[in-house]
């Protein structure tokens, strides 16, 4: 990711601004520049996963706890948590998620592309409001916008960050 490339850091920015305290997330080269920035962070709970769904459980925990957070995944880790975010609704807290997607725009990898291209529809009719970025721009009001819903709500809030947006990766990327 080149070093002008800034939208990591608008939504670190929103994250800070929502006092969210909590990132939980599956590595992932997407979300690296915005793991390493919350990594380095001391107000925030860094704890990465071995599966998404690991993060739906933490995060619930931790709003239980009056702390906020984030879940960090590529979109085929959406697919890994269908069941566990009927926990979302049942329990009525909040999720606050932010997705690359994968699948999309220019992508090399055929397993990507049954997740990446049903993402949206997953996320939907699991509860979730949608919202998706293109733009460099776009990204720290969308994920501000997605954090209020979320927190304020509470609700399930989906940050979904497009394949153009985030580049499409090749093998030996």
């Amino acid at each position: 990711m080149p070093d002008t490339v800034s939208w990591p850091d608008d939504i670190f920015d929103a994250l800070t601004a929502a006092d969210v305290r909590q990132v939980a997330y599956v590595p992932d080269a997407g979300h690296s520049r915005l793991i390493d920035r919350c990594l380095t962070d001391a107000t925030k709970t860094c704890v990465p996963l071995t599966t998404e769904e690991e993060g739906v459980a933490l995060l619930a925990g931790g709003w239980l706890g009056g702390e906020r957070g984030v879940l960090l995944m590529q979109s085929s880790g959406v697919g890994n948590c269908i069941n566990m975010f009927s926990l979302i609704q049942t329990c009525r807290f909040p999720l606050l998620s932010i997705v690359t997607m994968r699948g999309h725009w220019g992508e090399f990898n055929p397993w990507q592309v049954p997740m990446g291209q049903t993402t949206e529809a997953s996320l939907k009719l699991s509860g979730s409001m949608i919202f998706e970025v293109e733009q460099p721009a776009e990204v720290g009001e969308t994920v501000t916008a997605a954090a209020r819903m979320a927190f304020e709500g509470p609700a399930a809030a989906a940050v979904l960050l497009s394949q153009r947006l985030i580049g499409a990766k090749t093998f030996g990327k």
